[in-house]
């Protein structure tokens, strides 16, 4: 995989056992002083993130930091979440360079229990686990939001992986939209949906087949909306 939007697609790490990621698999592949992806943001979190007013952002298998950061130099006071060190370690000298502060968490996510309802945005991008696993992650990141605050998610969609380009090739690990909106208990589903995203290859223009799923707490009685 080239760099940029695709996340962690290029690299579905050896397996311990069936869907197995371990941190030393992400530690090699953030080896070294460059990027593996980019600096910049996600695309997606750029636009849904549009017309939020800052506030406090949990980002949960945050990589190489750059979504923090973006967060970060927009106003909002972020807590970024991996267990890969060398990701956090160029999380951390991103953030330095453009004169921001994000505070930097070392965890396992499926160990990993977020304060509840303290966050004004969470989110989530491409975490592939098997879904008996995935499950309880996105109940502790949904009971993370707080009163009218936003949860969003953006993966490889399940079809991806027969009608789509990259992304992980273990069936066991994708997931559907409609999959990831049962899990979140006491939020609205706000959209849940594939998003076609192109993708520059070798070999020209392909396109890669995300889940996108943006759901929001209700206010709490006084507060005002977002």
């Amino acid at each position: 995989m080239g760099r940029g939007e695709a996340g962690r697609q290029a690299l579905w790490p050896r397996k311990r056992g069936a869907g197995t990621v371990e941190p030393e698999d992400w530690n090699r592949r953030y080896a070294g002083d460059e990027l593996v992806w980019t600096a910049e943001p996600n695309r997606f979190l750029v636009a849904e993130a549009d017309g939020l007013t800052p506030g406090r952002a949990l980002d949960l298998a945050a990589g190489e930091g750059r979504n923090a950061v973006w967060l970060a130099e927009r106003g909002w006071e972020v807590d970024a979440v991996d267990f890969a060190d060398a990701g956090l370690q160029k999380g951390r000298r991103l953030a330095g360079r453009r004169g921001v502060e994000v505070h930097w968490i070392r965890a396992d996510l499926e160990r990993y229990a977020p304060e509840r309802r303290a966050y004004d945005l969470v989110i989530i991008f491409y975490l592939h686990l098997p879904w008996a696993r995935l499950r309880p992650v996105l109940r502790r990141a949904s009971s993370a939001v707080a009163a009218g605050g936003t949860f969003l998610l953006v993966g490889h969609d399940r079809t991806n992986l027969e009608q789509g380009h990259g992304g992980p090739k273990n069936a066991q690990v994708l997931y559907g939209a409609d999959d990831v909106a049962g899990e979140l208990g006491g939020l609205q589903v706000v959209e849940a949906a594939i998003r076609r995203r192109a993708v520059e290859t070798d070999s020209g223009q392909a396109t890669a087949l995300d889940c996108l799923v943006r759901a929001r707490r209700g206010e709490a009685t006084g507060r005002r909306a977002i």
